[in-house]
């Protein structure tokens, strides 16, 4: 029976979350359920990924053979990922409760943590409430770390953070997490039970990544982006934003970049830390030895990958980074900090290296090692790719994803019926 669904996410940039949610919306269409998908305002250099939703309409629409429903877009203008109390507030009593008596969803699925927070409690007010689902795409809580206020800062808005969660999550049915890491973190802070989580691995259209299309081959792509076929190519493929390694990486490779000219960086994205960070590298005088390529379509992220030997991801904090199986569904043999869910795609000495978070020594001498052995990086690589090409479609995602709103439609039946056991209810009162 088709569904209703609207998907709440706070912010519709280029990211892997927003990958995630508009991959589902787009399956969920195309199994005939009528998708709604709301967010924030879209503004800043990350970019858009807004007119994919309009290109997968338009073709909906001039299809004409009911193949797919279009997709409904809800823009919130005060859902806004920082903490603002008055936008917030408005948000909430305004803009949510407005959307859900308009749209009278059966499930509402939220994404990320402030459209998480909000979206959940607006729907469980909601008359009649509908079924509830949030996934965790990353935690939000930081590493602690820095002076002692930055620290204490940091602890602060853990317990801000953690607070809220306990009592989203009792405002829900089913909690996704993309990794089984980010369950055993939310489940330790105290963060719903263990019968609301179920893992999901986030989907990807595995195809662009496995299959070069014409003229995007290694050398091509290589001979667009002026580095030389037997260049050392270390690439990122992230926002150029706080916690995404970027200056740990300049740390670990300096060395290497200063004698070796063949060893190049390339960056592939954009975000608000780009003039610092190149900045910092023409300070270091390595203009030459780093690329950094702005913002690409997501269609073009896999050939940027094939023009790469290593993907370098020292991410403070991820669920499971999609950079890392993109990466070996292209052949390409990652390196990474071992934090969160990315040992479940990384696995050290199997399908890539994994380092401490913030050792930038490991960091480098993980990267060398696999320079000087090419054939150990071809090997991890390829045994990456075979169990990736498996685990991470979106239409398994999509499909996994249809039995998740069987089992909160089934919750919350029970839960409005008054009978059975609440597994969203938790151990207390928020």
């Amino acid at each position: 029976m088709p569904l209703r669904i609207l998907h709440i996410s706070t912010r519709l940039i280029l990211g892997g979350s927003q990958e995630n949610t508009l991959l589902s919306c787009e399956g969920q269409a195309r199994l005939g359920h009528d998708v709604h998908l709301a967010f924030g305002p879209i503004f800043g250099p990350e970019g858009s990924m807004l007119d994919r939703v309009v290109a997968f309409n338009k073709q909906a629409r001039s299809a004409g053979d009911g193949s797919a429903r279009p997709i409904t877009t809800h823009e919130l203008p005060r859902l806004v990922r920082e903490i603002n109390p008055i936008k917030d507030h408005l948000c909430f009593h305004h803009d949510l409760e407005r959307l859900l008596r308009e749209v009278q969803p059966d499930v509402v699925h939220t994404h990320s943590s402030k459209a998480g927070i909000l979206g959940r409690w607006a729907a469980w007010r909601a008359d009649p409430r509908p079924a509830i689902v949030h996934t965790i795409h990353g935690p939000p809580f930081m590493p602690v770390e820095g002076g002692a206020f930055m620290r204490t800062k940091i602890r602060l808005n853990n317990q801000l953070y953690t607070l809220a969660e306990r009592f989203a999550a009792k405002r829900c049915d089913v909690i996704v997490s993309v990794a089984d890491a980010m369950t055993e973190q939310f489940l330790a802070r105290g963060i719903g039970t263990p019968e609301q989580y179920i893992t999901v691995r986030s989907g990807m259209e595995t195809d662009a990544f496995l299959n070069a299309r014409p003229g995007e081959s290694r050398d091509e792509v290589r001979a667009e982006l002026g580095l030389d076929a037997h260049d050392f190519v270390v690439g990122t493929v992230a926002r150029l934003a706080e916690h995404k390694g970027h200056d740990d990486l300049l740390d670990a490779l300096e060395a290497d970049l200063r004698a070796r000219a063949d060893w190049k960086l390339l960056w592939v994205g954009d975000g608000w830390w780009r003039e610092r960070l190149m900045h910092r590298v023409r300070e270091m005088g390595l203009e030459k030895q780093v690329v950094c390529t702005g913002l690409v379509p997501p269609e073009r992220v896999p050939a940027m990958m094939r023009a790469m030997d290593v993907l370098a991801h020292p991410s403070y904090r991820e669920g499971l980074p999609r950079t890392v199986p993109q990466a070996l569904l292209c052949g390409v043999c990652p390196v990474a900090y071992d934090v969160d869910g990315t040992r479940e795609a990384c696995r050290d000495g199997v399908t890539g290296r994994l380092v401490g978070l913030g050792d930038t020594k490991a960091l480098g001498d993980a990267i060398r090692r696999l320079a000087e052995h090419p054939r150990e990086r071809a090997q991890l690589a390829q045994q990456g790719r075979d169990e990736c090409a498996q685990a991470f479609s979106a239409e398994a995602m999509v499909h996994v994803l249809e039995d998740v709103y069987r089992m909160a439609l089934d919750r919350a039946g029970r839960a409005r019926a008054g009978t059975g056991d609440d597994v969203s209810a938790g151990p207390g009162p928020a």
